[in-house]
Order: C-alpha cells, then sequence, then structure tokens
C-alpha cells in the first residue's frame, strides 16, 4: 500500500450521475461498498457516494487482478474504480435506481480502505436502530442516505435563505459568541475567563441586543444563520445548541418585517420542496387563538376549535361548572363530529391526557336523536342543552368535551386534547402546511411561582404606547405588545417584534419587570447608553432554522436533522461530552470542583 493510494487518479464523475448517455466512456469513480454479490464468474457490486448508487461489475474478461480482489471486498469498503460504461440488458434494468439503465465494467480497482464490523447497517433504510446507537456511532449514522439527503437539504434552505437576504439588500454580519450575561428567559451556558479571573462570559442565547446595536449603527438591514446555545429541559424539537436565522430592520413597522419574512418562507418552501406558499398568510390575535384554539401557536389543518359556554351554564345545577364560573373561570367545549362511536374507555384516557395539564377531570356528552348520553344531563335543563348544542354546533352522532377551570387550565388543557383528537381520529395530514401569524401577544406573563411579572418575549420588545400609559401603574397583564410569532401546523417557527428604541420607555419596561436601577446599569448600562445615541425604530424576528428544517424533512425529531446534536440529557454519545478536565486546567481558570453533597 502506498502512501498516495489515488496516485494520478482523479474522480470523473458521481456515483448517482451517470447515465445511458455514458455508454462506452471510460470513468473514475470512488466511494464505499453498499452491498456485493457473487454470481460465479461475476461480481456485481453497489458503489454508493453522496449523490446515489451506481452497479459496477467485476469479471475475469475485463480484468482478472480486479476480479480477484474483488473477492475480499465487504461492506463499507472505500474503494475506487476505472471502468467502461455499458447499457444493461433490457431484461437486467433497474427501475428502481436512477442509474439502473447502465453498469460499470471494472478494468482497475484500488483498494483504499477496509471497514471493520457495523454496529448499525448503512445500506439498509427499513432496520429499526434505536437511537442512542445512532447517536454514539454518528459517523456511520450520517452515511445513511436518509440522513444525507436530510443535511443536504438543509445546506440548501441556508443558501436559500441567504441569497433571499443578500437579493433584499441585507448585510449578513457576525455576531459575538462570548458577551456577558444578561436575563433572556433561560439558563445561559457560561464560560470562565482566564485573563479575568472570577469573571465569566455567557454564549449567546441570542444575538437579540448586538443586532438591535447594528441597527443604532446604521446598518439597516442585518441578518446571520447563527448558532445560540440555551442551557434548558430538553423535548424533541429543542437541543442547548441550536441554529437560528436572525432578522433585523430599521425604520420599519410590524406589517414591513411580515412581508419581508413571508417572501423568504414563500422562496424557502418552493425551493427546497416545491410546496408554494399563498401570501400573504392568515393573521390571528393572540386573543383570537387562545379563545378558539387554547394555545397560542394553533393547528389549523383541522378545525375542533374551543367554544366558551359559560354565560349558558353559569346557573345550571352541575355544581362543577356553575362553581368554576362563580370563582371567576370559564367553562369551554370541543365539538368532536360522529365523535358518539368513541368507547369509554376512550373517553377515560382523554381524561387522563387533561389531567397532565392540571385539570380535575373531562366532562362529555354524546348527542343522540332523542337527547344528550352523559353522566352530566340530569343537571341541565333543555333549554340549557339546546343552547349549548347551538353554540357547538351538535347534532345527532357528534360528541361534546367539557372543561371547567381557570382559564389558563382549561386552555390548556383543552388546547392539548384537541392536538391528541386530532391525531387519534386520523384528521392530521403532514403534506398539507398551514401558517398563521399570531399577533398582539400579552407584553408580560405573570410568574405564579415567583410572584412577579416576566416578558412573554423578551424585555426589548415595544409596548403599544396606550396600554402602557393606561395600565402600566395598575395591570400590567393588561399592556400588549407589537410582536408576532410565526406558526406552521401548530409549531412556531419564530417569533419577533418591534423593538423599545427609546430609553424612557426601556427603563420603565425594566422597572415594571422588578429590577432595580443598579441592576439595569450592570446588566443593561452598555445597551441604555447606546439608545441614548440616535436609536431608530426598528424591528425584526429570529426563525428556528433547525426546526424548519424539521417541516422540510418531515420528522418529529430534529436531532435528524442536525448533524452532532445533543441527547435529551444533553451529552454527546459520540464524543463523550461533556467530560472531565485536568486539575491543570480548572486550576488555570482559578476553578474548583465541589462535590454535590458540600
Amino acid at each position: 500500500m502506498t502512501l498516495n493510494q489515488l496516485e494520478s487518479w482523479s474522480r470523473t464523475n458521481m456515483c448517482g450521475d451517470l447515465r445511458k448517455e455514458a455508454t462506452g466512456k471510460e470513468v473514475i469513480l470512488m466511494g464505499w461498498v453498499n452491498n456485493r454479490r457473487d454470481h460465479g464468474g461475476v461480481i456485481f457490486i453497489d458503489l454508493r457516494d453522496y449523490t446515489g448508487l451506481c452497479e459496477i461489475v467485476f469479471g475475469n474478461q475485463h480484468d482478472a487482478n480486479s476480479f480477484e480482489r474483488a473477492d475480499t471486498l465487504r461492506s463499507e469498503n472505500v474503494i475506487a474504480i476505472k471502468g467502461i460504461v455499458a447499457d444493461r440488458a433490457d431484461n437486467m434494468i433497474n427501475p428502481k435506481m436512477v442509474t439502473g439503465e447502465i453498469e460499470i465494467f471494472v478494468t482497475e480497482l484500488k483498494i483504499l480502505n477496509t471497514c471493520k464490523n457495523l454496529p448499525l447497517q448503512i445500506s439498509d433504510e427499513q432496520q429499526e436502530v434505536n437511537e442512542k446507537t445512532r447517536l454514539k456511532y454518528r459517523t456511520l449514522d450520517l452515511r445513511r442516505p436518509a440522513m444525507q439527503e436530510n443535511l443536504m437539504l438543509r445546506s440548501k434552505a441556508a443558501q436559500v435563505v441567504r441569497n433571499f437576504f443578500y437579493d433584499s439588500q441585507f448585510f449578513e454580519i457576525d455576531t459575538p459568541f462570548l458577551t456577558r450575561s444578561t436575563p433572556e428567559g433561560a439558563r445561559d451556558f457560561l464560560v470562565p475567563s482566564r485573563v479575568n479571573p472570577g469573571k465569566f462570559f455567557a454564549l449567546p442565547q441570542s444575538p437579540q441586543l448586538f443586532k438591535q446595536m447594528l441597527m443604532i449603527s446604521g446598518y439597516d438591514r442585518y441578518f446571520q444563520i447563527v448558532k445560540c446555545f440555551r442551557d434548558e429541559d430538553l423535548r424533541g424539537n429543542r437541543q442547548p445548541e441550536f441554529t437560528q436565522i436572525d432578522i433585523e430592520m430599521s425604520f420599519t413597522d410590524q406589517a414591513q418585517v411580515i412581508s419581508v419574512v413571508e417572501k423568504m418562507v414563500q422562496k424557502l418552501f418552493k425551493e427546497t420542496i416545491n410546496v408554494d406558499v399563498q401570501l400573504p398568510i392568515i393573521q390571528m390575535t393572540y386573543a383570537e387563538a387562545m379563545d378558539d384554539y387554547g394555545v397560542d401557536a394553533p393547528d389549523l389543518r383541522y378545525d375542533l376549535k374551543l367554544k366558551d359556554v359559560s354565560s349558558i351554564i353559569k346557573g345550571c345545577g352541575f355544581k362543577v361548572f356553575s362553581g368554576a364560573t362563580d370563582k371567576g373561570g370559564i367553562v369551554k367545549t370541543i365539538m368532536v363530529p360522529n365523535g358518539s362511536s368513541l368507547s369509554r374507555k376512550e373517553l377515560d384516557d382523554f381524561t387522563d391526557f387533561v389531567k397532565i395539564f392540571k385539570s380535575k377531570g373531562m366532562a362529555w356528552a354524546k348527542i343522540n336523536e332523542d337527547g344528550w348520553q352523559s353522566p352530566i344531563a340530569k343537571f341541565f335543563t333543555e333549554e340549557e342543552i339546546q343552547a349549548i348544542n347551538e353554540k357547538t354546533g351538535a347534532k345527532p352522532g357528534d360528541l361534546i368535551l367539557f372543561g371547567a377551570d381557570t382559564s389558563k387550565i382549561v386552555n390548556d388543557s383543552l388546547g392539548n386534547l384537541r392536538k391528541e383528537i386530532a391525531k387519534k381520529l386520523g384528521l392530521v395530514n403532514d403534506d398539507v402546511f398551514k401558517f398563521v401569524w399570531v399577533t398582539d401577544f400579552p407584553l408580560f406573563e405573570y410568574d405564579e411561582t415567583e410572584k412577579r411579572y416576566s416578558s412573554s418575549h423578551h424585555p426589548f420588545t415595544m409596548p403599544v404606547i396606550e396600554d402602557l400609559e393606561k395600565w402600566g401603574e395598575t395591570d400590567p397583564s393588561k399592556i400588549k405588545s407589537i410582536a408576532y410569532d410565526l406558526v406552521l401546523n401548530g409549531v412556531e417557527l419564530g417569533g419577533g417584534s418591534i423593538r423599545i428604541h427609546q430609553k424612557e420607555i426601556q427603563e420603565k419596561i425594566f422597572k415594571l419587570l422588578n429590577l432595580s436601577d443598579q441592576e439595569i446599569k450592570e446588566k443593561f448600562g452598555f445597551f441604555i447608553e447606546s439608545l441614548e445615541f440616535g436609536a431608530p425604530p426598528h424591528g425584526g424576528l429570529a426563525f428556528g432554522f433547525d426546526r424548519i428544517m424539521m417541516f422540510l424533512n418531515k420528522t418529529s425529531s430534529i436531532r435528524d436533522v442536525i448533524p452532532f446534536p445533543k441527547t435529551q440529557q444533553a451529552s454527546c454519545l459520540l464524543t463523550e461530552a461533556p467530560s472531565d478536565v485536568a486539575l491543570d486546567q480548572l486550576k488555570e481558570l482559578g476553578l474548583a470542583i465541589r462535590k454535590s453533597n458540600q
């Protein structure tokens, strides 16, 4: 084996590119042995690279030495071959391969590397491999055609996004990865400073403040496809490090930001998966979303709207319902067309499901020709039953489900139950893409645990000034913001807002968040000062690029669209990170490991 095994060879074609037009041509191909078939005096191998497969043929009549060495080849050996393109016989054409009309008669073989026994098969896309194995042997997992397609589509999507923003006069500008810790809603990943002992950088949860300061600096239109970091609990669509499509615009308003973003989304979906996104995308307010769907990211692929029947049942004999309204709560329903066929066990399963969201239970009524079939029917008058039927649109054969509690619990439980019912009844079509803008979010949320207000989005979101003046001192929960989320099929793809560009408003928002003058100065002094140097009106949005890729690749796990993801325990099985570090490294940083019981 020579050091330079390729010697003067240079690849002439990719495996998946050859067609009948190349018949008679001498080619050099390189790749991995996908599979091998020995037919006596002839050996067939499907050679694979990222473009696809091509059948290569070894025979004594073409090259005896190559034929003999081909007998030693096994799956995932790395080889280079020289050969002649030939037409396959009509009865040998493989319609499942894009290269199925041709084959390569090998005249020379170079074996570049071998491969030990595989912990997972590359060529068999039907195999069931647990995710732990896939992540531990990620280099092999990424070699699988399905994963290669995912990442190639990711690359193409990034290119489409960049080209769109370049063409729209945006500047691509990098922002720092080592910055200061500022409260943005999640825990920071901290990086100790060696040259400043006892002090720490934070990895950015987003480029929020830097992109706003770029607007103050006069760059007018910024974008970046950027890594962000949040030390938070993980789910199927979350990672500790993730990628955002980040944009910011000066001298703009909500309508202009939305218009630019819609055109980007339209271009992205068309050029990657050939889906036409109709513009303009419909909009609904946060209040409308909560009223009709119980969540601020509604899935519009199916109906199943929530209906508030609080006024109808206010004086009914069923104390669970009337008691909820007496305490300021609500009663809502979901009407399930043809839902009367659901079994008692299925209804009990729904009851158990809503308890996940702190609901105490769920009532139900099947609509028959002669009235309600329900454990609670006896508590209602005929007039009340008729009014509920009319409100929900229920008719014989349908099912009404009830939730009664605080508005938060009812919306949370029924909003999620709505999704569960849709999945169970087969109402979800993964080939349909339903976008919606949700606008007019509350500026603040009240944290019951900490007994204080927090920002619904982030503290740099512009409030509706009239609301701020009216409710700022008495009821901050009623202040609306100039914020907007783009939702697709019940998943928030991205969110944005018009930003605060005046010092006085920004300081007032910090005060409503219970930050002291000292805390404001320490955490945000640099930004407050920047606002004093002629900050223009500005706004923007950030997309979760990984979430978008989940939709484009039709996968339910974000780990299928990220090359080297972390597990739900925030670890990398491939590199075994996080790992211990040498005591000398810690000492140099002025750090020491403390045992958990100390």
